[in-house]
């Protein structure tokens, strides 16, 4: 089953992207076709599939609902996050040269730092949301410009149809990982990226049961180059992952919306909490970027914040009962994360004390509790750290009413 695309809400799309049928039965879930090979007519004849690493008709259907959500000459769908991003780069060359957000994941920087190095790719780590700093960053061998959509840890937020401007007069390409926003909120293909990778482990899926990564393109070039590595490299996803995706995929603006609504709660009452140093989340209107973000599409509902003081943070994790200590985010549940001992765990010491992630930085994933059940549970934690805090090594300093 294929259509053409329609000018439907995300939501309609989500479910009707002209590949949620099994074309074989009519099925209203494409099954998960559990196999490795598959037979041929004949040598002259060709099937549409060989061998499951080549293609595989679950992941067939996966692919080509992603390319219809996001609005690509092609998709492709790897075993993980970081398998999507290694493979994307993988279509450059030795001496090749990518400018890359300073505020990045740490997974990113690792695979940039410690392997995609040693074949001779060249990084140059900069504040995307400078313009200024970013052109002087670009060389003559600058083939890409990466950037998240939302940074990882701090909640930066690119001007991605800036951004997408300069890449094209310099003739480079943009690269984004929309991950913390999901096509929920934002299509980066659509505002002028060439490339746009999810950890599809996080929103896509949604319910923490599957690792999973994901790369659409704009152009047909593009999507063969990505195809080529994809069958070349084997980095591809399960057939019953595949089939979990395309579940997750159903009700993504659902529970986007709804995790953002109360990511937003959350976060106005955290600014409020003199335990509180610094909130972190575009949804707040002091934050710099957020007039962007509202432009872009949304605010995600993932955040950031920053405790008075380092010594509560293992107290106020041993209190929580609702938040999962995890490094994964985007899931039903809520997830909370220190970006020091987790997410960017990967980066060296200095690197992470230059950019400020220390042990009183958590990054809070908001799930679909029901707010004012995660504030409660949040008030009650910080309050047993203060007190533990304070019990042995002394009175905790709170921040004042103009902090």
């Amino acid at each position: 089953m294929s259509r053409q695309p329609q000018p439907w809400d995300l939501a309609t799309l989500c479910l009707h992207t002209g590949h949620e049928l099994d074309p074989a039965t009519g099925a209203a879930a494409v099954p998960i076709y559990q196999t490795s090979t598959f037979h041929q007519p004949g040598l002259d004849e060709p099937g549409p599939y060989d061998y499951a690493r080549s293609g595989n008709p679950t992941r067939a259907a996966l692919e080509g609902a992603l390319a219809a959500l996001e609005g690509a000459a092609g998709a492709f769908a790897f075993a993980s996050g970081m398998a999507a991003i290694a493979s994307l780069f993988l279509t450059l060359g030795a001496g090749d040269h990518v400018v890359v957000t300073a505020d990045c994941y740490g997974g990113t920087y690792r695979l940039l730092t410690r392997v995609l190095a040693r074949w001779g790719l060249a990084v140059t780590f900069t504040d995307t949301c400078d313009p200024e700093a970013v052109v002087a960053a670009i060389r003559p061998n600058t083939r890409a410009i990466w950037v998240e959509s939302l940074s990882n840890p701090f909640l930066q937020v690119a001007d991605l149809p800036a951004l997408a401007e300069l890449a094209r007069s310099r003739g480079v390409r943009l690269w984004v990982d929309n991950t913390f926003l999901s096509p929920a909120l934002c299509r980066p293909l659509a505002l002028g990226a060439d490339a746009v990778v999810h950890s599809a482990t996080k929103y896509l899926g949604g319910h923490s049961d599957l690792v999973a990564g994901t790369v659409a393109v704009r152009d047909r070039e593009a999507a063969a180059a990505v195809a080529f590595v994809q069958n070349a490299v084997g980095a591809v996803l399960g057939p019953q992952d595949c089939f979990l995706l395309m579940r997750g995929l159903k009700t993504l603006p659902l529970r986007v919306q709804r995790q953002q609504a109360t990511a937003l709660a959350v976060a106005q009452w955290l600014r409020d909490h003199p335990l509180v140093a610094a909130v972190y989340y575009p949804g707040l209107p002091d934050h710099p970027g957020y007039e962007l973000a509202r432009a872009l599409g949304g605010f995600g509902a993932v955040l950031s914040f920053r405790l008075v003081d380092g010594r509560l943070t293992r107290p106020f994790l041993r209190a929580l009962r609702l938040p999962l200590l995890g490094v994964s985010l985007g899931a039903v549940e809520s997830i909370i994360t220190v970006p020091a001992y987790h997410s960017h765990a990967s980066l060296p010491p200095a690197e992470r004390e230059r950019r400020g992630i220390d042990d009183s930085l958590l990054r809070l994933s908001v799930g679909l509790e029901a707010p004012e059940d995660l504030i409660a549970d949040l008030a009650q934690a910080l309050a047993a750290a203060e007190r533990a805090v304070s019990a042995g090594a002394g009175p905790v300093t709170r921040r004042g009413p103009s902090g």
